[in-house]
């Protein structure tokens, strides 16, 4: 056993952190809330820590956010949707009609919608394309038709039938029919397209996975009935399938627009969202302007500019070079004292349904064994992090799920900062001697700057309490979502993962089960396995929940991750004449509604 006489007390490692390693800048970046810097899930989009890049999967499952990282629910009737009036409201005339907004965003890994795995680059990606149904604001019953105008499911709860809205056109006019669905799930799920989410969004689809095997080229569950009617089988009734359609993988593409292009067709994409790609100038801006062919009432917008080029985002907007941003700690002070002008501009921020952890690759040394893991997770003190550091800016997260989502249970036992047990748990391990242990490296998204606060921390604590060096390295976020989807990352950290649909199965199915594709860190547990697979056909939604709090508890007590931390509410700023901006918990669609009112 270590002695604790020779550390430290964990306050004192934390106020030595804070004073000799952090600059203004960083601990006023630590709020969570949404501004479009890079880091979450690059969490994708660019958020401050310790709102990681958000990874996306879906939501980013995989949601791997810093942009800006359910019970589910059938549904019956779809809400019916605004019809595209604009010829006979005189929508040309609307007074909210005009104007550009402007954001701070990082580049995108990728605007290709069926490889997407990150939130910087569906925020975007939801604005250009879209598919069958998407996601509305309303948690409680989310699901809203999009291309679709309705769908009816028989067969058992295994066929879903859509009928196609009249007359939808991609942005370059072409009509959009159910072939093209039927051509854009195949060429999704087909090898070359090197997805590696296919499987976790559309293998649900009778015939989807033996396209991803390399065994077919077209898949029996998906039939054209005519060109507005598509008709989908799964393998088994799945409650969670209609909220799995709302993810990129599953968004509709033009077929000659992606054919004749090759591989440069993002460059020039023909999608059905309410805006289009007009300018991607890597490392300086994306321009976005209104799809004029979209489907429904047009975006009142000209345009939206994500500037790329970075820079102090609270110096930018009060500059009005963008016209939203978070507020970090040094500033919420100010920017809440009411003889201030700026706090007019202040504005409450959700909570999103997301998690920050540190992620272990279990097919590799020391973090094959259990009792490690579960020692480093004991050696963690996340409620002094949160009050001293993050001045409870973040929640301590006990578990995986969090706290709001369907699915959410407080009767989780996570394993709480316990330095004796931390201790005993090592001494215990094959790892215990630091002279065989083997060299550990996490690595987290960055380009070479000083490590993220709370990498900085968990490290620290990790040395003092238990003797454990770590060393720190940072990738781009493009190759960092690389090497994790590869298996190639020992220790991951810098990020989070942020729900892409209102369901548990979008925790802990598609990052736990043993066989699936976001599952990064090669967990494996036959029992966890036996309790989801058992939820993905349980149609009593209380059942359904037990079976997910099971496999939760199991997961946390074998120590697959360090969860660090859940979101709380926050504040940002929107600039006056911004109307209809809307923070959601959910990453949806929200430039459409927006307005210029000056």
């Amino acid at each position: 056993m270590i002695s604790t006489k020779k550390y430290l007390p964990l306050a004192a490692v934390v106020a030595l952190l804070i004073l000799a390693n952090c600059t203004t800048e960083e601990i006023a970046a630590t709020n969570p809330a949404p501004t479009a810097t890079s880091t979450s899930i690059p969490a994708a989009t660019a958020t401050a820590e310790p709102t990681a890049p958000a990874e996306r999967t879906a939501t980013t499952g995989p949601t791997l956010t810093t942009a800006p990282a359910t019970p589910t629910q059938m549904p019956g009737s779809p809400v019916p949707q605004e019809p595209d009036a604009s010829a006979a409201t005189g929508e040309d005339s609307d007074p909210r009609r005009g104007g550009v907004f402007n954001t701070l965003w990082s580049d995108p890994p990728t605007l290709d919608p069926h490889v997407v795995t990150d939130g910087t680059s569906l925020e975007i990606v939801i604005e250009i394309f879209s598919g069958l149904v998407h996601l509305g604001p309303d948690t409680s019953n989310p699901f809203e038709p999009d291309l679709a105008e309705s769908w009816s499911i028989s067969g058992g709860s295994t066929v879903y039938v859509f009928k196609l809205r009249n007359d939808l056109k991609f942005s370059n006019g072409d009509p959009v029919t159910a072939q093209d669905f039927k051509w854009s799930f195949e060429r999704a799920a087909h090898p070359d397209t090197a997805s590696t989410i296919a499987g976790e969004i559309l293998g649900d689809i009778v015939g989807i996975q033996d396209i991803i095997e390399g065994n077919a080229t077209t898949a029996s569950g998906i039939e054209v009935i005519d060109e507005r009617t598509l008709r989908i089988t799964i393998d088994a009734p799945k409650a969670y399938f209609i909220a799995k359609l709302t993810y990129p993988t599953a968004f509709v593409l033009n077929r000659k627009n992606v054919e004749s292009a090759g591989d440069s067709w993002t460059d020039d994409p023909v999608g059905t969202g309410p805006f289009v790609l007009k300018e991607y100038r890597v490392g300086q801006r994306i321009r976005i302007a209104r799809n004029d062919n979209y489907w429904g009432r047009a975006a009142y917008l000209d345009e939206v500019v994500f500037n790329l080029a970075g820079g102090v985002a609270m110096a930018m907007y009060e500059n009005d070079e963008i016209d939203v941003t978070g507020v970090g700690f040094n500033d919420l002070d100010r920017v809440q004292d009411p003889t201030q002008e700026i706090s007019n501009d202040l504005v409450d921020v959700p909570a999103d349904f997301g998690i920050s952890y540190i992620g272990f690759n279990l097919a590799e040394a020391p973090f094959d064994d259990a009792n490690f893991r579960r020692a480093l997770n004991h050696a963690v003190d996340k409620q002094l992090i949160a009050e001293q550091v993050f001045l409870n800016q973040v929640k301590p997260a006990s578990g995986i799920i969090p706290p709001g989502f369907p699915g959410y249970s407080p009767e989780i036992s996570g394993l709480e900062f316990d330095l004796e047990l931390a201790q005993d748990l090592l001494a215990q391990s094959a790892y215990a001697d630091p002279e065989t242990r083997p060299r550990i490296v996490i690595t987290e998204p960055g380009t070479g700057g000083t490590p993220s606060l709370t990498t900085r921390i968990v490290a620290e604590m990790w040395l003092r309490n238990l003797g454990v060096e770590i060393e720190i390295q940072q990738v781009d976020w493009a190759t960092y979502l690389d090497d994790l989807y590869r298996g190639r990352l020992q220790v991951w950290g810098g990020l989070s993962w942020q729900a892409d649909y209102p369901d548990p199965q979008s925790f802990l199915d598609v990052l736990f089960r043993s066989d699936s594709s976001i599952n990064h860190g090669g967990y494996s547990n036959i029992q966890v396995d036996e309790y989801l697979i058992a939820a993905q056909i349980e149609q009593d939604r209380v059942r359904r929940i037990g079976l997910y709090n099971d496999a939760e508890q199991l997961i946390v007590s074998d120590a697959a991750w360090l969860p660090l931390w859940w979101g709380v509410g926050s504040k940002a700023l929107v600039k006056p004449w911004v109307e209809g901006y809307k923070f959601s918990s959910l990453s949806v669609g929200k430039y459409k509604d927006v307005w210029i009112n000056r």
